[in-house]
């Protein structure tokens, strides 16, 4: 298994590592391509998230928010996915060993479970409580657990500038 230093070394070192932390840029409009990604995915998320815990949009069934976003969401999320691949090619040595980063990655990771668990649960009979007029609590667990997890996925994003090798 080879070392993560040495992985991290070979990522950044790569053509493409180069090119984007050498570009003055290619790394700017990959970042800015990112926060467009974010804010369609999890700015979306969080009107589903707070319809599912109650608190907004109330009058709509849960199955037609979720039919409206749900392109655009994975839209959004494919476009985080690919431009934050490409921002952690070019800065993999540093961000290998920043801990801010390990948890943003367990956060998602963490955010995707709940997603799924979500879907297989509670997302494919939402014709049997999404009119409802007090939704089920495992439904607004997943609103609430989601809301939590992504607040700490876009905080330790935003941290990752600045705590260079803290956290």
């Amino acid at each position: 298994m080879i070392p993560l230093s040495e992985f991290a070394e070979t990522l950044q070192g790569s053509s493409i590592g180069n090119s984007l932390a050498e570009s003055v840029y290619a790394f700017p409009i990959i970042e800015g391509a990112h926060l467009i990604g974010l804010t369609l995915s999890v700015g979306l998320i969080l009107f589903v998230d707070l319809r599912l815990v109650g608190l907004f949009l109330r009058n709509v069934p849960v199955a037609d928010l979720l039919h409206q976003l749900r392109l655009w969401l994975v839209a959004g999320f494919a476009l985080t996915i690919t431009t934050g691949a490409l921002l952690f090619t070019a800065e993999a040595t540093k961000l290998m060993f920043l801990n801010v980063f390990w948890i943003k990655f367990v956060l998602i990771i963490l955010a995707g479970l709940n997603a799924l668990w979500f879907e297989l649960k509670w997302g494919r009979r939402t014709d049997q409580w999404d009119t409802s007029a007090v939704l089920p609590a495992g439904v607004k667990v997943a609103g609430w657990t989601s809301l939590v997890l992504w607040a700490g996925v876009i905080s330790c994003g935003r941290l990752i500038p600045y705590l260079g090798g803290g956290l």
